[in-house]
């Protein structure tokens, strides 16, 4: 095989290895090539990014190799981690989490059957901003996993129980008016 190509898919296997990384020894079994061909290759790509001052390095710790940031770049990454995130948020994660308040405690299958559409990423990001928790497992084939809102979603909209949402006709009903829904939700997109 070509040096550029092996070079692409050592690169990828570097970069899909996260922070484990990947042993020499594996590189070379994927690649089915010498580990003499892999330490060449990675010396060739550890040239590259100083040469063209690209911001990734290969680490090697004792035959264990992760691809990088430079260090001289530390300054920029904790200036970014630092910086305030916006709190903006998509249509389809603000339905999940009108779902989740409204019908607590709930499986993501029944958020699926409510919205119409997988919900599987809009719940993922409420869970990572810690409004949506899981609360144990549903008594049923299978047990899915039950979601609830979290005390961080009370505090975020001033509530001190979730009696305090604004109610509903009739809960999700598409000739529901929840208009006073949407301006309690329109809070993410205000900020």
């Amino acid at each position: 095989m070509e040096l550029d190509y092996l070079k692409g898919v050592a690169e990828g296997l570097l970069f899909a290895a996260g922070d484990e990384g990947i042993t020499v020894n594996e590189l070379g079994n994927v690649l089915d090539i010498s580990l003499d061909e892999v330490r060449h290759i990675v010396n060739d790509l550890q040239t590259d990014y100083k040469e063209q001052h690209r911001g990734f390095m290969i680490l090697d710790a004792n035959g264990m190799l992760s691809l990088t940031t430079k260090p001289d770049h530390n300054a920029f990454f904790k200036k970014w981690v630092i910086q305030p995130k916006p709190n903006r948020m998509s249509q389809a994660a603000l339905e999940t989490l009108a779902i989740v308040a409204y019908q607590q405690p709930i499986t993501r299958t029944e958020i699926d059957e409510i919205r119409g559409v997988r919900s599987e990423r809009p719940l993922q990001t409420l869970v990572s901003r810690m409004l949506v928790e899981e609360c144990g497992k549903k008594e049923t084939v299978g047990r899915p996993t039950l979601f609830r809102t979290t005390k961080e979603f009370l505090t975020f909209f001033g509530l001190s129980t979730l009696e305090e949402l604004p109610e509903l006709e009739s809960s999700f009903d598409t000739e529901t008016d929840t208009s006073d829904v949407d301006l309690f939700f329109d809070r993410f997109q205000d900020e």
